[in-house]
């Protein structure tokens, strides 16, 4: 079953067009990449898809039902409410910046939106938090406060939280890029031990050797558009386009 399918996404801001016929399709259980350079789109798309940014044309669907259809800036379709939000929340995202609440400890953080968005009893939303917490690493700091953690302890933290919410797929926007070199490595561990247990994952990153290690599928975006999608020893070893080439041989 195909977790995530756009066909034709487009999307302008103003005269600006920033995605331009986008068409993907992410598999149950498989770990998706997208890289390309700074301005490529790539963090409009995955923000597209949990409609943080309402697109201008295409449609998108989450495990084979339409989720949403525009086209020419104007709703065609969209699923009921009730489904709609189910579905939102089998998409966990975790972003550049962190964003959790600095008057709550690491525990609650994690507990906060399962108690107040799933309704979970305050008993099980702490012990699952608890066992999230600790799949990450962070068992010793549970009651600390964000302010006394580095970035790379933050953001795994961050992941965490998500993961309370027991999504079905997790969108990651370059979840590295706002930390120091040194800290990047134990949130790309984090993220490979959840590829390593079938999580379905969509990942726009800067990181190639995690790219190279963990992707199922690299896509290469330029412009607002999909220029190639391969394996990672297709696209590593061998591009095709000017542009993937260019772009490899200027990071690598």
């Amino acid at each position: 079953m195909s977790m995530i399918r756009v066909e034709h996404l487009a999307k302008s801001f103003g005269g600006l067009r920033v995605l331009e016929d986008v068409n993907l399709t992410v598999e149950q259980g498989e770990v998706v990449v997208i890289i390309g350079p700074s301005g490529a789109g790539k963090s409009t798309f995955l923000r597209s898809l949990n409609r943080l940014e309402k697109i201008t044309s295409g449609k998108i669907f989450i495990e084979d039902e339409l989720f949403y259809h525009r086209e020419n800036d104007k709703t065609v379709e969209k699923m009921e409410a009730k489904k709609n939000k189910q579905l939102l929340l089998e998409m966990g995202m975790v972003f550049q910046r962190f964003n959790l609440f600095p008057h709550k400890t690491v525990l609650e953080n994690v507990m906060l939106a399962p108690i107040n968005v799933k309704k979970v009893s305050r008993d099980k939303a702490e012990a699952t938090a608890k066992e999230l917490i600790k799949r990450v690493g962070l068992e010793d700091k549970l009651d600390e406060y964000p302010s006394r953690l580095s970035g790379g302890q933050q953001q795994r933290v961050a992941i965490a939280r998500a993961l309370a919410m027991e999504p079905k797929m997790m969108l990651f926007d370059e979840p590295t890029s706002a930390l120091d070199p040194e800290l990047v490595g134990e949130v790309l561990s984090v993220m490979k031990n959840l590829a390593n247990q079938g999580m379905t994952m969509l990942c726009v990153t800067h990181e190639m050797g995690f790219a190279r290690e963990v992707a199922d599928k690299v896509v290469f975006m330029a412009n607002g558009r999909i220029l190639e999608e391969g394996t990672p020893e297709e696209i590593f070893t061998n591009p095709q386009s000017p542009e993937a080439k260019q772009f490899l041989k200027s990071i690598l």
